[in-house]
């Protein structure tokens, strides 16, 4: 198995950092009782989890009482969604974006199958909303806006908090998938109106399989998951201790590292960057580099497909992703890079960097070094890109 990796996918999925490894392990071997149980052995894994359930809060800047833990981001997206229309039998309509991430985008589908009206806001060439078509979109009929904080594909950072408000006043609730925001630039909750948040813990550097939906005090909520009285009741089932307690301590480091986020790391992406544009000719950036997670670029190199320049990529230990999909045999461009209007020429070779504290600026150097002949291969035996560059 190669370890040699110069890994640029964080947006995918993060390493576990070694203080969170080492957090979690007792609770894997010693620390094993039940937090439900009544005696001290179960007692102080309750503890255990109310630390960790503080320590995301503080992240957010939410009180402990409002996170409720969950397997990941998808299950959190879902929970809020279908409390939300639970909870409003009386309004049948969802109002969302071109540019969310499947979690939320395949659940609005079943949503509309099963008689809601579905909205979805268009975003224009740099991938900002369209607000004159949001503000017609949201009225009293809406049980729901659901718009997420972050981009995962092109960094894109949202107006949440003004959004929030503008649901507020039609009397909806409002949700973000904050998944790839959270950890990477300030949150406090406590100074917003947005009713629910949903995180995953394995883009924080914690493991998979955990994640948080932050549910604002007083929001009415209808449970997804029903049985036994974790929780406070709004999420049944035992609880998953060991990834619990990660997700608390990445959540801890989260907040130790968000100034280093924000300038070291902003700095490496946008030094990776500028030498893949100044090295490679019709190479563009897409999305609103006036507006993004400073750990994520994605450059399209026309006239070549994305998943022929990771393949090449990998061959010297660079990990990183394509904008596109294969589904059902065939080669379609990614749905967000769709909505932006991205010509196709330059939609299919999208590649999507991201970045995290791990990485340093000899990787970049290396990615610089290797990424443009890689490229001028490509053209020179594409039909397409033959003589550009």
């Amino acid at each position: 198995m190669r370890t040699d990796v110069i890994y640029v996918d964080n947006n995918a999925t993060t390493r576990v950092a070694p203080e969170v490894l080492q957090e979690m392990l007792p609770y894997l071997t010693d620390y094993y009782g039940n937090a439900s149980s009544m005696h001290t052995f179960g007692g102080q894994v309750r503890k255990a989890i109310d630390r960790a359930r503080a320590q995301v809060a503080g992240l957010l800047g939410a009180d402990p009482g409002e996170v409720v833990f969950t397997s990941c981001g998808t299950e959190s997206d879902n929970a809020a969604l279908l409390s939300a229309v639970a909870s409003r039998p009386g309004r049948r309509k969802v109002v969302t974006s071109k540019v969310e991430h499947p979690a939320v985008l395949g659940l609005c589908k079943v949503l509309q199958e099963r008689g809601y009206h579905i909205d979805y806001i268009p975003v224009n060439a740099k991938g900002k909303l369209c607000f004159d078509a949001l503000e017609k979109m949201v009225d009293d009929e809406t049980a729901i806006v659901s718009v997420m904080w972050a981009n995962n594909e092109t960094g894109n950072l949202y107006p949440v908090l003004k959004l929030a408000e503008i649901a507020h006043q039609h009397g909806a609730l409002f949700h973000t998938d904050a998944v790839q925001a959270v950890g990477k630039i300030p949150i406090d909750l406590s100074r917003s109106r947005i009713d629910f948040l949903s995180l995953s813990g394995h883009k924080l550097h914690a493991p998979k399989g955990v994640g948080a939906l932050y549910v604002r005090r007083g929001t009415p909520f209808v449970p997804f998951t029903v049985g036994g009285h974790q929780e406070s009741g709004l999420r049944a089932g035992t609880e998953n201790v060991p990834s619990i307690v990660a997700l608390g301590k990445a959540a801890e480091l989260a907040q130790a590292h968000m100034d280093e986020e924000n300038t070291l790391v902003g700095a490496l992406r946008d030094h990776l960057e500028q030498g893949l544009l100044s090295r490679c000719p019709n190479a563009r950036v897409n999305g609103n580099p006036e507006a993004r997670l400073p750990n994520t670029t994605n450059i399209s190199f026309e006239y070549i497909e994305g998943e022929s320049i990771l393949l090449l990529l990998d061959q010297f230990g660079i990990a990183a992703s394509s904008g596109s999909a294969c589904t059902s045999g065939s080669l379609e461009p990614s749905h967000v890079l769709r909505a932006m209007g991205v010509p196709y020429t330059a939609a299919h070779g999208s590649v999507r960097f991201s970045l995290s504290r791990y990485n340093t600026r000899a990787e970049m150097d290396l990615i610089i070094e290797k990424l443009p002949p890689i490229i001028h291969r490509l053209r020179e035996i594409s039909p397409f890109g033959r003589g550009q560059g």
